[in-house]
């Protein structure tokens, strides 16, 4: 590839990655604008580390020919063995590390008694050269395990890649990486504040909502759950288990919340604050006892599945309640919080602590029920009225009817309510 056209596509990766051009459509593009000049690459291939809680990085794969292979990939961590940890150990990128080098070019021709793997694969179907490159970051450019661009590249070509084609692929990759890299962070932005904020207060953040003390005054049905007897069994079990058992119920109420369509806002111990917004309050509730319909399913399973393993269960209480709230930055100049404040988000907390003092699994405020359509206000009954801690004034509180749990009929009518 000569000069020029080399230096248009440095200038047109550089100009894509400002646009914000997915990693996938980037690599298709670098690809075909090479062959268009000359370098005929038929396969290639970019991988990065990311922080995510699941997986370890993410990869893109391009084909000049028609392949069944997803042209976008992630991969789990190397460090818990298995055939993710055996896959690379047995990789190229691999050996570069542990010998300290930057490139491994490869004559698939002639690559009997290499343990690579893809190499005999590549061979097979007629690919005659593989290149590998490795691309370290600096220590200031290092992000968790975030620390290299890896990179494959291959061709039909008997000769192989050349001198020039070489050449080209050294002085490409790099800017390339760093396109990469770009994309690559901004997903990592995205996916420590849907993780630590919430998925709408992430996004609020990342529109630019960041100003110490901009909020919103919202309507907003809430949510406050927590755990029954949880420091009782923290105390009673290993401290090993402590960790693993919060996860597994937080996960139940986090899952039954984000399929109903509500908003995490917060992790508090054992305990759950979120909530519910719509133009129609009444949808939003009714949202509200799906979501808690769902945790019930969630928490059944989780228990069930906890006690074959001989490990602690437990139930959970939930508080529903409905009210104008503050949604926004609240903190100092250097350590905010997007989160909802406000008499109704202190109100929930109350509720759901009574369900303690009741001995019932849910409780709603009056103003709760009042807001649901006939059908729905009748599936609650009152429990009685109860003066809150704090709050001034004594209410009513609601808690599902009890033939939804015995009675298969009525059960069945509730979930069609819900739309379950």
């Amino acid at each position: 590839m000569e000069l020029t056209p080399r230096l248009r596509l440095m200038n047109w990766i550089a100009h894509q990655s400002l646009t914000g051009l997915p990693e996938n459509d980037l690599l298709r593009g670098f690809c075909e604008r090479c062959r268009a000049h000359g370098l005929e690459l038929s396969r290639a291939m970019v991988i990065i580390d990311t922080l995510h809680p699941v997986f370890e990085g993410r990869g893109f794969r391009w084909s000049h020919s028609q392949t069944n292979e997803s042209d976008s990939f992630e991969y789990g961590s190397s460090s818990e063995g298995g055939a993710v940890a055996e896959n690379w150990r047995r990789s190229t990128f691999y050996h570069l590390l542990e010998t300290g080098g930057d490139e491994l070019l490869i004559d698939l021709s002639d690559c009997e008694g290499l343990d690579f793997n893809m190499i005999e694969d590549l061979s097979a179907k007629g690919h005659k050269h593989f290149l590998s490159m490795v691309h370290r970051f600096g220590e200031a450019g290092t992000m968790g395990q975030m620390d290299c661009f890896y990179s494959t590249w291959v061709t039909r070509r008997d000769e192989g890649f050349g001198e020039q084609g070489l050449a080209a692929l050294r002085e490409l990759v790099p800017v390339l990486g760093l396109a990469v890299k770009s994309a690559a962070q901004a997903e990592v932005a995205r996916t420590l504040g849907r993780v630590y904020l919430g998925r709408d207060a992430s996004e609020q953040v990342l529109r630019g909502r960041i100003a110490r003390g901009v909020t919103e005054r919202i309507n907003a049905v809430l949510w406050f759950s927590d755990l029954r007897g949880s420091t009782s069994i923290s105390e009673s079990i290993e401290p090993g288990q402590i960790i693993p058992f919060l996860n597994d119920y937080a996960q139940a109420s986090i899952d039954a919340i984000h399929d109903a369509g509500g908003e995490v806002l917060k992790l508090i111990g054992d305990g759950v604050l979120a909530m519910f917004t719509n133009e129609n309050m009444a949808v939003a509730k009714r949202t509200a006892l799906r979501a808690e319909h769902h945790f019930r399913r969630n928490m059944a399973a989780v228990s069930a599945r906890r006690a074959a393993e001989g490990v602690a269960v437990t139930t959970a209480h939930v508080g529903l309640h409905v009210g104008e709230v503050f949604y926004g930055n609240i903190g100092s100049d250097d350590r905010l919080d997007f989160t909802v404040v406000g008499p109704a988000v202190n109100e929930v907390s109350r509720i759901a602590s009574m369900c303690r003092s009741v001995d019932r699994e849910l409780l709603t405020s009056e103003a709760f029920r009042t807001g649901l359509d006939a059908t729905g206000r009748n599936y609650l009954v009152s429990t009685g009225r109860y003066a809150l801690r704090g709050i001034g004034r004594a209410q009513d509180l609601y808690t599902l009817d009890p033939d939804i749990a015995s009675d298969e009929v009525v059960a069945g009518k509730y979930e069609r309510y819900l739309g379950s």
